[in-house]
């Protein structure tokens, strides 16, 4: 279930909310507990010989979940009237609600819905399990043992590794796994065990028949069939009745599955909460059908039948394609524009001055004494030379984050050009170098050149003001004079810094793939010589792998591009040399080269100097250090605010550490909120500078305990006498402006953080918080009231966040739990829903992950604390949002509002985020502005 910090959160809209539905049907959803009839009014269909095309759905209306009971026609003329509301009918369950769908085309809406509602009836009425089956089939959703769906192309795999590995027709127990396609040998053999007992199979190995035997009951799709072998692998000694030992063993078994991290007491003590929860009357041991009802019963998000019948309503729902063409190019670029005209114009000027200056340049030379000579080489070296001094000189002004900062901060130019796309801009216009520097140096060292040297004697005449009254004797004339080898310096040190600018070198994720080793010819009658030389092979490939990955990450990441990258500033003094010795240029009022520098250079530099100046009048007087252990490991940093230091939640700065590099500079994206007394970062340990510092800190801290991981703490005062000496040095140059700082501009924000990303988030959900604290009585829901708060409501429009972050370790979950905590304690106004995910954890319903569910509910309810993460106020959800569904929800609950959507991670949810948000923003009345921060 969704968790709004202080509140129930349900996944639908409130009273009033509309509910689509197939069939041109629209009403309004009742309130959870009431029963209503919704139809639509149509006339009668014709035809038909007068017979009744109503037909009735039932339907569960719960906080968080729609299923579908049964589909049935009404009789003729024992339908109620198209008008009856909620009020004219009474309610014999709870959440229980019936929808009439009319006229003959819904009748195929009808049939389709049928299979969705997985209801039977039995006898006289449906039993506790039936009943409960709908909601059990989402709690044991894809409790499934293999990967994938398709049993029978699944099993041509298996049979394939069968026949590979088996030795003497049978298969290991301790090769099922790999058989399977199940990764955790622990929990493949514990499956192999229970497949075992109930064949009564001794020994541990099969033959192929027994497989297929084994890969029919994994690989069955029915519930019932996964829930019993689900529960045969609990109850290992096949008596009916599960201990309190069987129960710890299968919840450690699980959580080895989920690469999670709990102590032997900490299993203990959830087997007793299960033992306590189904066997009131203590007899040590509990019956399956308990066990049965506990899985059946636990709670979900939403129902596997919910999905599929938003999917199915969806589908009925979704607009026809217009059959024009023009008219659909027409609607495509319409949007397309809409999302995008600050970059068009932007792109549109950039790419208009370039191609302007290049045919200033070319229709120049093209009337040029030396263009009987060079012809069309030298007016497209020419021209493209124009275009590179430009975006050289252009290249610098993105990277001045100061001004950006300043001028989204106190002007209204953010509203018409995109600063948020300055890299992206900044790297654009690399490519317009590339361009340039391609034009240029191609037609000059291949054309202008090999023609000067092959003119005849008595066609130089026009090229002697220029290159002398005799002719160039060799193609090294050119080379070595000033104008060559400038140039060629500069092309070299372009490609060098260009390369390692490129993502994989700059983040240090380029290396050879794992080599596929040969197969072994043990199971083959092959001389012995062949396994020699298979051995010897593999030996070599993976040293020689080793070797060159070894020397890939020594050779690239975040230092080899931030020291390549500062090669361009003698690229720049270079550039300069090179456009004042010019070949066929002699005035000094026509080399435009130091004009188009000047004022780019001048800014540039200014912003360094004040970087500088800055970072050293803003030193860190205070320090607080906490160094998260392995694998989630994290550095955070709680800095003292310097004087004068002000900032807005969403913005980053840089931090300098000159113990590990006197001279490099990182951006980190700020923590704590504006109000707060300090300055806070959480560093990820993910490269090597990273590393470095962490290191660094970890020499100051106290020593751990022996054979626990915790979290190690330091703390430094430059007033007390009594701090270590040897304390790493730290500086801090900012704020500087990001994305997620627009947050404001919205009365409804959707943050997403991944990773390490939710750092940006975790300072805008402070800030909400304190803004909501500083509004005292304003209703926060609407905006109005009188509140004896020192604000005004008008200064903060943001009513409501919704934050999701997704994360891959579960001791990452410590990072920010102070932090959700905290939030969860104040948020009063109940305006923040925190939602916290681990994909390290299999999704819902997964067999090696169900109990871990069913427990997290369990304990969750009874404590109000988290299983995963071990003492936060927030539960975790298992495996990745589905953002469809999220975005649903709150273009329901928000309609005819802006959305504010942030994500800051890796660039793996960007497309899909985006995508969203200008599908909803399209086909909703909710409108979706999508912000993204990538590193």
């Amino acid at each position: 279930m969704p968790n709004r910090v202080g509140a129930d959160s349900g996944g639908g809209g409130g009273v009033g909310d509309p509910v689509e539905a197939s069939g041109g049907v629209h009403e309004r959803a009742p309130r959870p507990g009431k029963s209503a009839r919704f139809a639509d009014p149509v006339s009668a269909p014709r035809g038909g010989g007068g017979g009744n095309d109503d037909v009735e759905i039932t339907l569960d209306v719960r906080e968080d979940s729609v299923v579908v009971r049964s589909v049935k026609p009404v009789a003729a003329g024992g339908g109620e009237d198209s008008g009856v509301t909620p009020e004219n009918r009474s309610s014999s369950s709870y959440g229980h609600g019936v929808l009439r769908i009319a006229s003959t085309r819904d009748k195929q809406v009808s049939r389709e819905l049928r299979p969705v509602a997985s209801f039977r009836r039995r006898g006289g009425g449906p039993s506790r399990i039936d009943r409960f089956k709908p909601v059990a089939t989402h709690a044991l959703e894809g409790l499934k043992f293999i990967s994938g769906t398709d049993g029978a192309a699944g099993w041509t795999a298996a049979e394939s590794f069968f026949d590979k590995k088996a030795k003497n027709g049978r298969l290991p127990r301790s090769k099922f796994g790999g058989c399977i396609g199940m990764k955790e040998a622990a929990f493949a053999g514990e499956l192999f065990d229970a497949l075992a007992r109930r064949r009564n199979i001794a020994g541990d190995s099969i033959n192929k028949a027994e497989l297929r035997e084994f890969w029919d009951q994994i690989s069955d799709t029915s519930f019932d069939s996964r829930l019993q072998t689900f529960l045969d692998m609990v109850d290992k000694d096949a008596d009916g009745k599960i201990s309190e030992q069987e129960v710890k063993q299968i919840i450690t078994l699980s959580v080895s599955a989920n690469k999670l991290t709990m102590a032997p007491h900490q299993c203990e003590e959830y087997a007793r909460l299960i033992m306590e929860a189904l066997d009131p009357h203590g007899l040590r041991y509990i019956e399956l059908y308990n066990l049965k009802m506990l899985l059946l019963e636990a709670p979900g998000e939403s129902t596997t039948n919910n999905r599929k019948l938003n999917k199915l309503l969806s589908e009925r729902l979704r607009p026809t394609v217009d059959p024009s063409l023009v008219w659909r190019l027409y609607r495509h670029a319409k949007c397309f524009l809409e999302d995008n005209w600050r970059r068009c114009w932007v792109m549109l000027l950039w790419l208009s001055i370039c191609v302007g200056l290049f045919a200033w340049k070319f229709v120049q030379y093209r009337h040029h004494d030396v263009f009987g000579v060079m012809g069309y080489c030298v007016c497209v070296a020419k021209g493209g030379a124009e275009t590179l001094k430009f975006n050289m000189a252009l290249t610098l002004l993105p990277v001045c984050r100061n001004t950006i900062t300043w001028l989204r901060s106190h002007t209204g130019a953010g509203r018409y050009v995109p600063f948020n796309d300055n890299l992206s801009f900044h790297k654009a216009i690399a490519v317009g170098i590339t361009v340039g520097v391609g034009l240029h140096a191609i037609s000059h060292l291949a054309c202008d050149f090999p023609r000067l040297l092959h003119v005849m004697d008595d066609e130089y005449g026009p090229m002697k003001p220029f290159f002398g009254d005799n002719k160039p004797p060799n193609y090294w004339w050119f080379v070595r004079g000033t104008e060559g080898w400038t140039g060629l310096v500069m092309l070299v040190l372009m490609v060098v810094a260009f390369t390692f600018a490129t993502g994989p070198l700059r983040k240090g994720k380029l290396q050879l793939p794992k080599v596929k080793r040969l197969e072994s010819l043990d199971s083959h009658p092959k001389p012995i010589e062949l396994d020699r030389l298979a051995m010897l092979i593999n030996t070599s490939r993976s040293r020689l792998t080793w070797l060159v990955n070894t020397s890939l990450k020594c050779f690239t990441g975040y230092n080899a591009f931030w020291y390549t990258h500062h090669l361009f500033l003698i690229v720049y003094a270079f550039l300069i040399v090179h456009g004042h010795f010019l070949y066929l240029t002699k005035k000094w009022q026509k080399k435009s080269t130091w004009m188009y520098l000047a004022v780019p250079m001048v800014v540039y530099a200014s912003e360094r100097l004040t970087r500088a100046l800055r970072s050293s009048v803003r030193s860190v007087k205070k320090m607080k250090v906490a160094v998260h252990p392995h694998p989630a490991t994290l550095l955070s940093l709680h800095l003292s605010k310097p004087q004068g230091f002000r900032y807005k939640s969403g913005q980053y700065i840089f931090v300098k550490c000159p113990d590990v590099s006197p001279s490099q500079w990182h951006p980190f994206s700020i923590t704590s909120a504006p109000e707060d007394d300090h300055v806070s970062v959480h560093i990820k340990a993910a490269g090597d500078w990273t590393n470095q510092l962490r290191n660094a800190f970890l020499k100051v801290c106290s020593t751990p305990t022996e054979g626990k991981t915790e979290i190690l703490r330091a703390e430094y005062s430059r007033d007390d006498v009594n701090s270590n000496p040897s304390f790493p040095k730290v500086l801090i140059d900012g704020p500087y402006g990001a994305p997620a700082q627009d947050y404001k501009e919205y009365d409804i924000v959707l943050l997403v953080g991944l990773g390490i990303g939710a750092t940006p988030m975790i300072s805008i959900i402070k800030d909400i918080i304190n803004n909501a604290k500083r509004l005292g009585g304003v209703d926060v829901e609407s905006g109005n009231g009188n509140g004896n708060g020192n604000g005004n409501a008008s200064t903060f429009r943001t009513r409501r966040a919704y934050f999701y972050w997704v994360t891959r370790e579960q001791g990452s979950l410590e990072w920010f739990r102070g932090v959700m905590d905290e939030v969860a304690e104040a948020d009063e106004k109940r305006i923040i829903e925190l939602h916290n995910h681990c994909t390290s954890v299999y999704g819902k319903g997964d067999a090696r992950s169900a109990l871990i569910a069913m427990l997290q509910s369990l304990y969750y309810a009874k404590n109000g604390v988290d299983v995963v993460s071990g003492s936060s106020r927030v539960m975790t959800h298992f495996g990745r949002p589905d953002w469809d569904q999220v975005y649903r929800r709150i273009a329901d609950e928000n309609e005819g509002k802006r959305v504010g959507v942030f994500y800051c991670g890796e660039p793996v949810l960007t497309n899909k985020l985006r995508r969203l948000a200008k599908d909803f923003s399209r086909n909703t009345t909710t409108k979706f502005k999508f912000h993204s921060e990538n590193f």
